[in-house]
């Protein structure tokens, strides 16, 4: 697409925007009924599309994507008008008789930025939340899920045939030629490369952003933990979708007195979800493209490997790898994995733990498998992390209840249900003033009287 049809686009988007069609309630809950009832319509071709993009399966497609973003339109169908209201809050005694309230209204023209490796559910949930806020979107899906992007496209254009929301599919150019137009509202999720580039292209416009990134997210292990549950949960959440999920534990941490047992216990749990041979496993996902296959390949050390290391160049697999005796200087350490690689790495004490995460770059999620509530209480006050779980991981962004989002380098600014909805709106602030009497302390001449009852007031 060119740079001038793109212009085009927006252009009807900011017509359609300032038609006023997108302020109503009413209106805006009838585009998310249409959405729901669409993609209900696809669910069998959104499955078709991740195996094709992913290698998914039909169950991990709709409980990891399909799913939640159901459930996430679900919350906000029964929330917006509440979240729409005007919220009085309280008036100073200086502006009395008056009536303080905030306003939500929305930003404008979004401009949603999806990736490829949840590209159903990363570009339908901030979609909703900005359809339930009251903008007009435009999305922009990866191009390295191009079955799910053209899929996108079409649902997108069934839901909203009044062109509330669009899709503009391509590559790079397309990218390019996105960010060079003046946006009201940027929501990225993706690289902190490429999050980096986008908010410095935002920042010529001063447009507002939201980056979802990642990180090098760490899975803490005491000496308390009910290991053969950790393992289990650990290798659910690392494995899924063939261990490209931003919040996927990138490494562990445990306790050296526990480590030969919870590596045997997560070879066990590699060997019962994913069978003895995973490269065969039709269940079993697949590496988005033969670049990030590579690069994978690469972060593996075969004389590290307790369990897998071996990958598929046709079929872009790699089978659920253990690295251990992993150190900080590894090439694996070194970069977030993004792919079924775990490495083991060990502590001697709690206390270390703060220092050790929070001097490298910030984690968009942190995981504690514990039974100590002190250990517990410790590491999640004082190491520094976007979100996470204490004896699970994964699931805390399975919910419309809490914000998810990262800190630092992990991201900035979150969303689901109402801090969705809150991240696609701005809120006015206003005071409302009677006019049937004006204290007459503000105005000059000023008197020593009035001042006594000015700083009264406002104290």
């Amino acid at each position: 697409m060119t740079e001038s049809e793109i212009k085009d686009i927006l252009q009807k988007q900011k017509d359609y925007y300032r038609s006023g069609k997108t302020r109503d309630v009413e209106g805006r809950l009838a585009a998310l009924k249409s959405l729901y009832g669409v993609i209900k319509e696809h669910e069998d071709d959104i499955a078709a599309a991740l195996k094709a993009d992913l290698g998914k399966s039909e169950t991990e497609s709709y409980m990891c994507e399909t799913g939640l973003t159901l459930s996430e339109i679900s919350w906000l169908l029964k929330h917006t008008r509440k979240l729409s209201r005007e919220r009085r809050v309280q008036t100073p005694m200086a502006q009395y008789f008056s009536r303080s309230y905030q306003k939500p209204v929305p930003y404008g023209v979004a401009l949603i930025m999806s990736p490829w490796n949840y590209p159903v559910l990363l570009s339908l949930d901030p979609l909703a939340d900005a359809i339930a806020a009251g903008n007009a979107v435009v999305l922009k899906p990866s191009a390295y899920s191009p079955a799910s992007s053209e899929l996108l496209a079409e649902i997108v254009k069934e839901a909203f045939p009044d062109g509330r929301a669009v899709v503009i599919t391509g590559g790079r150019a397309e990218n390019t030629a996105l960010l060079d137009q003046k946006w009201d509202r940027i929501f990225f999720t993706g690289s902190q490369n490429v999050g980096r580039a986008v908010m410095k292209r935002a920042s010529e416009n001063l447009t507002p952003v939201v980056l979802e990134l990642g990180g090098k997210s760490p899975c803490i292990v005491d000496e308390t933990a009910k290991i053969p549950l950790a393992a289990k949960r650990i290798v659910w959440g690392k494995y899924l979708n063939c261990g490209q999920t931003c919040v996927a534990p990138d490494y562990i941490l445990c306790k050296p007195q526990v480590k030969e047992q919870l590596i045997a216990e997560m070879k066990k749990q590699i060997a019962l979800q994913f069978t003895e041979d995973p490269l065969n496993n039709e269940s079993y996902g697949r590496i988005i493209n033969e670049k990030h296959y590579n690069r994978i390949m690469g972060l593996i050390d075969p004389g590290k490997a307790a369990a897998g290391g071996r990958g598929d160049a046709e079929k872009l697999k790699i089978e659920p790898t253990i690295l251990d005796n992993a150190g900080w200087d590894d090439p694996v350490m070194q970069e977030e994995i993004f792919g079924p690689v775990l490495p083991v790495l060990t502590f001697d004490d709690i206390s270390e733990l703060p220092d050790i995460v929070n001097h490298r770059p910030k984690p968009l999620a942190l995981y504690i498998y514990s039974e100590n509530k002190s250990n517990i209480r410790f590491i999640t006050e004082y190491c520094q992390f976007g979100g996470g779980c204490v004896n699970d991981c994964v699931i805390h962004l399975a919910t419309s209840n809490m914000p998810f989002g990262g800190v630092g380098e992990s991201g900035m600014g979150a969303y689901h249900g109402q801090k969705g909805f809150e991240t696609f709106s701005h809120y006015k602030s206003i005071v409302d003033k009677r006019t049937w009497f004006d204290m007459p302390m503000r105005y000059q001449p000023f008197k020593e009287i009035y001042n006594k009852m000015v700083k009264m007031s406002v104290r």
